[in-house]
Protein backbone atom coordinates (compact mmCIF):
# COMPACT_ATOMS: atom_id res chain seq x y z
CA UNK A 1 0.00 0.00 0.00
CA UNK A 2 1.62 3.22 -0.70
CA UNK A 3 0.63 6.05 1.26
CA UNK A 4 0.98 9.80 -0.06
CA UNK A 5 2.40 12.58 1.74
CA UNK A 6 1.14 15.57 3.07
CA UNK A 7 0.03 18.39 1.59
CA UNK A 8 1.39 21.36 1.10
CA UNK A 9 1.45 23.83 3.76
CA UNK A 10 -0.92 26.37 3.87
CA UNK A 11 -0.03 30.40 5.54
CA UNK A 12 -2.42 31.43 8.24
CA UNK A 13 -4.23 33.76 6.14
CA UNK A 14 -5.07 31.37 3.32
CA UNK A 15 -5.91 28.35 5.86
CA UNK A 16 -8.50 31.14 7.67
CA UNK A 17 -10.05 31.89 4.14
CA UNK A 18 -10.04 28.45 3.04
CA UNK A 19 -10.46 25.64 5.50
CA UNK A 20 -8.45 22.46 4.36
CA UNK A 21 -10.30 20.07 1.55
CA UNK A 22 -11.09 16.50 3.17
CA UNK A 23 -8.46 13.96 3.16
CA UNK A 24 -11.25 11.21 4.02
CA UNK A 25 -14.43 9.85 2.06
CA UNK A 26 -16.82 7.27 1.68
CA UNK A 27 -17.72 5.02 -1.23
CA UNK A 28 -20.83 3.05 -1.49
CA UNK A 29 -19.96 0.07 -3.20
CA UNK A 30 -23.11 -2.35 -2.25
CA UNK A 31 -25.47 -2.38 -4.86
CA UNK A 32 -26.46 -5.35 -7.05
CA UNK A 33 -26.09 -4.18 -10.36
CA UNK A 34 -29.01 -5.49 -11.98
CA UNK A 35 -28.89 -3.78 -14.84
CA UNK A 36 -25.26 -4.31 -15.70
CA UNK A 37 -26.07 -7.96 -15.61
CA UNK A 38 -24.22 -10.85 -16.92
CA UNK A 39 -21.57 -8.71 -15.61
CA UNK A 40 -22.67 -8.58 -12.11
CA UNK A 41 -22.99 -11.90 -12.05
CA UNK A 42 -19.79 -12.91 -10.28
CA UNK A 43 -18.97 -9.77 -8.94
CA UNK A 44 -20.73 -6.23 -7.45
CA UNK A 45 -20.99 -3.11 -9.84
CA UNK A 46 -17.83 -1.56 -8.66
CA UNK A 47 -15.91 -4.34 -9.57
CA UNK A 48 -16.96 -4.94 -13.08
CA UNK A 49 -13.91 -3.28 -15.88
CA UNK A 50 -14.22 -0.55 -18.03
CA UNK A 51 -13.22 -2.36 -21.67
CA UNK A 52 -10.01 -1.45 -22.48
CA UNK A 53 -8.68 0.61 -19.16
CA UNK A 54 -7.44 -2.75 -17.38
CA UNK A 55 -9.10 -1.46 -14.04
CA UNK A 56 -12.62 -1.88 -12.48
CA UNK A 57 -14.90 1.67 -11.67
CA UNK A 58 -13.78 1.32 -8.44
CA UNK A 59 -10.06 1.21 -9.02
CA UNK A 60 -10.67 4.57 -11.17
CA UNK A 61 -12.46 5.89 -8.43
CA UNK A 62 -10.00 5.71 -5.77
CA UNK A 63 -7.07 7.04 -8.09
CA UNK A 64 -8.57 9.92 -8.75
CA UNK A 65 -9.67 10.65 -5.27
CA UNK A 66 -5.95 10.17 -4.29
CA UNK A 67 -5.46 12.11 -6.84
CA UNK A 68 -7.40 14.60 -5.27
CA UNK A 69 -5.91 14.77 -1.83
CA UNK A 70 -8.02 12.08 -0.34
CA UNK A 71 -5.58 9.94 2.21
CA UNK A 72 -8.21 7.49 3.59
CA UNK A 73 -11.40 5.27 2.28
CA UNK A 74 -13.67 3.33 3.68
CA UNK A 75 -15.50 1.30 1.33
CA UNK A 76 -19.45 0.23 1.97
CA UNK A 77 -19.58 -3.25 0.63
CA UNK A 78 -22.85 -5.54 0.62
CA UNK A 79 -23.55 -7.69 -2.63
CA UNK A 80 -20.65 -10.29 -2.96
CA UNK A 81 -18.63 -8.36 -1.08
CA UNK A 82 -15.75 -10.73 -0.62
CA UNK A 83 -15.11 -10.25 -4.48
CA UNK A 84 -14.10 -6.60 -3.98
CA UNK A 85 -12.41 -6.87 -0.69
CA UNK A 86 -10.54 -9.61 -2.48
CA UNK A 87 -9.51 -7.33 -5.35
CA UNK A 88 -8.56 -4.45 -2.48
CA UNK A 89 -6.43 -6.55 -0.35
CA UNK A 90 -4.21 -7.38 -3.47
CA UNK A 91 -3.88 -4.16 -5.20
CA UNK A 92 -1.52 -1.67 -4.99
CA UNK A 93 -3.71 1.45 -3.82
CA UNK A 94 -2.68 4.78 -3.64
CA UNK A 95 -4.69 5.42 -0.25
CA UNK A 96 -5.46 3.60 2.90
CA UNK A 97 -9.24 1.52 2.41
CA UNK A 98 -11.19 -0.55 5.08
CA UNK A 99 -14.22 -1.67 4.07
CA UNK A 100 -17.18 -2.43 5.82
CA UNK A 101 -20.19 -4.99 5.00
CA UNK A 102 -23.74 -4.81 5.16
CA UNK A 103 -25.36 -7.64 6.53
CA UNK A 104 -28.57 -6.44 5.10
CA UNK A 105 -29.33 -3.46 2.82
CA UNK A 106 -29.95 -0.28 4.19
CA UNK A 107 -30.23 2.23 1.70
CA UNK A 108 -27.71 4.61 0.46
CA UNK A 109 -28.81 6.98 3.48
CA UNK A 110 -28.18 3.86 5.87
CA UNK A 111 -25.03 2.58 4.39
CA UNK A 112 -23.61 6.08 4.17
CA UNK A 113 -24.26 6.68 8.27
CA UNK A 114 -23.01 3.03 8.75
CA UNK A 115 -19.71 3.46 6.72
CA UNK A 116 -19.10 7.09 7.84
CA UNK A 117 -18.48 5.26 11.45
CA UNK A 118 -15.32 4.00 10.37
CA UNK A 119 -14.13 7.58 9.16
CA UNK A 120 -10.33 8.17 10.74
CA UNK A 121 -11.56 11.76 11.67
CA UNK A 122 -14.83 12.18 12.93
CA UNK A 123 -14.25 15.83 13.24
CA UNK A 124 -13.10 16.69 10.03
CA UNK A 125 -15.70 17.02 6.52
CA UNK A 126 -15.46 13.99 4.12
CA UNK A 127 -16.23 13.49 0.40
CA UNK A 128 -18.74 10.60 -0.31
CA UNK A 129 -19.36 9.03 -3.60
CA UNK A 130 -21.97 6.05 -5.26
CA UNK A 131 -19.89 3.11 -6.45
CA UNK A 132 -21.14 3.41 -10.23
CA UNK A 133 -20.23 7.01 -10.85
CA UNK A 134 -16.88 7.55 -13.15
CA UNK A 135 -15.79 11.25 -13.17
CA UNK A 136 -12.94 13.64 -13.49
CA UNK A 137 -13.51 17.23 -11.87
CA UNK A 138 -11.44 18.88 -9.30
CA UNK A 139 -12.78 18.13 -5.65
CA UNK A 140 -10.79 20.90 -4.63
CA UNK A 141 -12.84 23.45 -5.83
CA UNK A 142 -15.69 21.69 -5.03
CA UNK A 143 -14.88 21.27 -0.82
CA UNK A 144 -14.17 25.51 -1.44
CA UNK A 145 -17.50 26.19 -2.88
CA UNK A 146 -18.81 24.15 0.08
CA UNK A 147 -17.07 25.87 2.54
CA UNK A 148 -17.70 29.33 1.34
CA UNK A 149 -21.85 28.38 1.67
CA UNK A 150 -21.30 27.23 4.94
CA UNK A 151 -23.20 24.16 3.62
CA UNK A 152 -24.06 21.25 6.03
CA UNK A 153 -23.74 19.05 2.71
CA UNK A 154 -23.08 19.65 -1.01
CA UNK A 155 -23.50 17.57 -4.10
CA UNK A 156 -21.81 17.36 -7.64
CA UNK A 157 -24.78 18.52 -10.05
CA UNK A 158 -24.48 17.07 -13.69
CA UNK A 159 -25.62 17.84 -17.01
CA UNK A 160 -25.84 14.24 -18.93
CA UNK A 161 -26.23 14.42 -22.96
CA UNK A 162 -29.48 13.07 -23.32
CA UNK A 163 -30.23 9.58 -24.75
CA UNK A 164 -32.02 10.94 -27.77
CA UNK A 165 -31.99 13.89 -30.47
CA UNK A 166 -34.39 16.70 -30.07
CA UNK A 167 -35.84 19.07 -32.58
CA UNK A 168 -35.57 22.61 -32.14
CA UNK A 169 -39.01 24.84 -33.30
CA UNK A 170 -39.77 28.68 -33.77
CA UNK A 171 -42.40 30.03 -31.79
CA UNK A 172 -44.60 29.37 -34.69
CA UNK A 173 -44.49 25.49 -35.20
CA UNK A 174 -41.58 25.83 -37.76
CA UNK A 175 -38.84 23.55 -37.47
CA UNK A 176 -35.29 24.66 -37.06
CA UNK A 177 -32.82 22.07 -36.19
CA UNK A 178 -32.24 18.66 -35.31
CA UNK A 179 -29.70 18.23 -32.61
CA UNK A 180 -28.25 14.93 -31.68
CA UNK A 181 -28.06 13.96 -27.86
CA UNK A 182 -27.49 17.87 -26.62
CA UNK A 183 -26.80 18.23 -22.97
CA UNK A 184 -29.89 17.87 -20.51
CA UNK A 185 -31.34 21.42 -19.72
CA UNK A 186 -31.83 20.39 -15.55
CA UNK A 187 -28.96 19.44 -13.62
CA UNK A 188 -28.90 16.13 -11.59
CA UNK A 189 -27.44 15.06 -8.80
CA UNK A 190 -23.86 13.44 -9.81
CA UNK A 191 -23.54 11.09 -6.82
CA UNK A 192 -20.63 12.78 -5.49
CA UNK A 193 -20.59 14.48 -2.57
CA UNK A 194 -18.90 16.64 0.21
CA UNK A 195 -20.60 16.44 3.96
CA UNK A 196 -19.23 19.11 6.98
CA UNK A 197 -18.53 17.10 10.06
CA UNK A 198 -21.40 15.92 11.94
CA UNK A 199 -23.26 15.25 8.97
CA UNK A 200 -23.67 11.38 9.29
CA UNK A 201 -26.25 12.33 12.65
CA UNK A 202 -28.63 13.84 10.30
CA UNK A 203 -28.64 10.59 8.20
CA UNK A 204 -31.64 7.53 8.65
CA UNK A 205 -30.08 4.40 10.09
CA UNK A 206 -32.35 2.68 7.10
CA UNK A 207 -33.59 4.19 3.96
CA UNK A 208 -32.64 7.12 1.66
CA UNK A 209 -31.01 10.54 2.55
CA UNK A 210 -32.37 12.00 -1.08
CA UNK A 211 -35.54 11.23 0.33
CA UNK A 212 -34.92 12.62 4.39
CA UNK A 213 -32.04 14.27 4.74
CA UNK A 214 -31.82 15.77 1.28
CA UNK A 215 -35.48 17.76 1.33
CA UNK A 216 -34.97 18.67 5.37
CA UNK A 217 -31.69 20.67 4.56
CA UNK A 218 -33.07 21.79 1.27
CA UNK A 219 -35.98 23.64 3.38
CA UNK A 220 -33.30 25.06 5.65
CA UNK A 221 -31.07 26.74 2.65
CA UNK A 222 -28.20 24.42 4.35
CA UNK A 223 -27.56 21.95 0.77
CA UNK A 224 -25.63 23.56 -1.74
CA UNK A 225 -25.28 21.95 -5.55
CA UNK A 226 -22.09 22.24 -7.84
CA UNK A 227 -22.14 22.34 -11.04
CA UNK A 228 -19.62 20.26 -12.78
CA UNK A 229 -17.05 22.26 -14.36
CA UNK A 230 -17.20 22.66 -18.16
CA UNK A 231 -15.61 19.49 -19.91
CA UNK A 232 -15.86 17.50 -16.74
CA UNK A 233 -15.86 14.23 -17.57
CA UNK A 234 -18.61 12.22 -15.78
CA UNK A 235 -20.68 8.70 -16.12
CA UNK A 236 -23.07 6.64 -14.02
CA UNK A 237 -21.86 3.37 -15.37
CA UNK A 238 -25.64 1.52 -14.86
CA UNK A 239 -26.49 -0.96 -18.17
CA UNK A 240 -23.26 -2.29 -20.50
CA UNK A 241 -24.45 0.47 -23.06
CA UNK A 242 -22.94 2.60 -20.26
CA UNK A 243 -19.52 0.28 -20.57
CA UNK A 244 -19.18 0.72 -24.10
CA UNK A 245 -19.98 4.30 -24.25
CA UNK A 246 -17.46 4.76 -22.01
CA UNK A 247 -14.28 2.60 -23.33
CA UNK A 248 -15.46 5.19 -26.61
CA UNK A 249 -15.25 8.26 -25.42
CA UNK A 250 -11.64 7.34 -23.31
CA UNK A 251 -10.37 6.17 -26.59
CA UNK A 252 -11.42 9.52 -28.28
CA UNK A 253 -10.06 11.52 -25.89
CA UNK A 254 -6.78 9.53 -26.31
CA UNK A 255 -6.79 8.36 -22.23
CA UNK A 256 -7.23 6.16 -19.66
Amino acid sequence: MTEIGPEPPQTTDDAAAFPAPPTQAVVLAGGQGSRLRPYTDDRPKPMVEIPGTGLPIIGHQLAWLAAEGVTDVVVSCGHLAGVLQEWLATAVLPLRVVTVVEEEPLGRGGGLKFAARRLPRPDGAWYAANGDVWTRFPLREMAAFHAEREAVATLALARPRMPWGVVETNGLGQVLDFVEAPPSPYPINAGVYVFAPGFASLLPDLGDHERTTFPRLARERRLAGFPLPQGAYWRAIDTAKDLSEAARELAAQGAV
